[in-house]
């Protein structure tokens, strides 16, 4: 049975909207609650299956996947689907889950091409402490693909299905070990294993996919074929993120990392310790909310972020209504709120943007307020292009291409002229 656009659901007054996909075990919808009037994702088995001798297996791993679910939904976790019911129509079970607006970490890849290191970090990172939870509570997911990494447009990612997770070291209920072939370990081929190595391999190697932009070489071509994986390096990328991605995603599972948070501790120790315990405390003296912008810069969004930081130093300015700044405003700019800018942009790029990361080269190329100091400072940080100041649209707002210091845009936020910028890069709290 197929259930088909338009069709108004029995059992609950769901109309299924449009067909989201069919794997291998699962069908998934797009529906509306009528009665609510909202949007939701349900999920069947997939009755493709039906003659297969193991389908009763596929449905008793089907509503393992609820009741997997379910045990998050009592505090609700930010990186896991949430599920919201569990029914039966016309003997086909259902599970009604939160529709996740934005798109795959797959899809992503496929539209943008390869992501900026801290970027792809920032989404792995998220979709690590989810899996160390699930791991906790003695989960293993089994299938930590990209194209199971939603990303949301505020930048959060959360982890959707679950119909091949199980138990720590499960004993085996099918004779099939469904795998993404690209991103599960060799021992997942052949065994259906269920160690928490399993999610580290798969997460190493979708961070690898993220900040390639290329699908890794398949772990049983690389295990019983000598195949190689292209190091991440020769991609451009960081060596301490290429590194995250190779303990990973070692072949033999005794040499991965043995849990999540050891492997995660590799790309929290490979940033510099001296921005990476900068501990950033959003108390605002003008009562500003920090939070949209620190999410953003976490996740890499870093043109979002950057008119972000326009949008709160106008809050912080007391000069939304007039939608510009004036040298007596940027003069008397709260020192606490200018730190609070300045430490999130220095966090979250590593110490490559930043207003005080602008005033070092600053300083660096004169420290004075000239012309010709103006111009070495837009050359080094990449504001000017063939002796001309550069439109805002045509700045780099990929952290791999751009200019130490290119970010935030500096004067081109600071609606007043060149004069406001030396005086926010001389402000005593820089």
């Amino acid at each position: 049975m197929l259930w088909t656009p338009g069709q108004i659901l029995r059992t609950r007054p769901l109309r299924i909207d449009t067909i989201l996909g069919m794997g291998g075990f699962g069908m998934t919808y797009k529906a509306t609650h009528l009665q609510l009037n909202y949007q939701v994702v349900l999920k069947t088995p997939n009755l493709s299956l039906q003659n297969d001798p193991e389908y009763a297996n596929f449905v008793r791993r089907f509503i393992r996947e609820g009741q997997i679910l379910a045990k998050f939904c009592q505090n609700a976790h930010p990186g896991i689907v949430r599920i919201s019911d569990l029914f039966e129509e016309k003997g086909l079970h259902c599970l009604v889950m939160d529709l996740i607006v934005g798109q795959s970490l797959f899809n992503a890849v496929q539209q943008q091409g390869r992501l900026p290191d801290t970027e792809a970090v920032a989404i792995i990172r998220q979709i690590g402490e989810a899996l160390s939870d699930i791991h906790q509570a003695g989960i293993v997911h089994r299938d930590a693909h990209p194209g199971n990494i939603m990303l949301r447009p505020n930048g959060q990612a959360v982890l959707i299905d679950f119909g091949l997770a199980s138990e720590l070291m499960p004993t085996i209920i099918s004779s099939r070990h469904p795998h993404n072939p690209a991103f599960a370990p060799w021992e997942q081929h052949i065994e259906g294993s269920g160690k928490p190595t399993v999610d580290i391999y798969a997460l190493a190697a979708s961070l690898y996919y993220a900040v390639t932009g290329k699908v890794p070489t398949a772990s049983i071509n690389r295990h019983f074929r000598n195949e190689v994986l292209p190091p991440a390096k020769d991609f451009g990328v960081k060596d301490w993120v290429s590194l995250a991605i190779e303990k990973g995603m070692a072949s033999d599972p005794q040499k991965r990392p043995q849990s999540m948070q050891d492997w995660l501790s590799y790309l929290r120790e490979s940033i510099p310790s001296t921005v990476a315990d900068v501990s950033v405390q959003l108390k605002s003296a003008r009562g500003v909310d920090y939070t949209h912008l620190r999410d953003l810069l976490a996740a890499g969004k870093w043109q979002e972020a950057d008119r972000e930081t326009r949008k709160v130093m106008l809050k912080a300015a007391r000069r939304e209504k007039e939608g510009g700044f004036t040298v007596e405003s940027i003069d008397n700019f709260p020192c606490d709120d200018l730190r609070i800018i300045d430490q999130l942009w220095v966090k979250y790029s590593q110490g490559h943007f930043g207003f005080s990361v602008q005033k070092k080269i600053w300083l660096e190329v004169g420290g004075k307020v000239d012309w010709e100091t103006e111009r070495k400072l837009d050359d080094r940080v990449g504001w000017r292009k063939e002796n001309r100041p550069l439109p805002y649209n045509d700045l780099t707002f990929n952290q791999n291409q751009a200019p130490r210091g290119h970010l935030p845009a500096g004067r081109r936020f600071l609606v007043g002229g060149e004069r406001l910028l030396w005086i926010l890069l001389s402000h005593r709290d820089l």
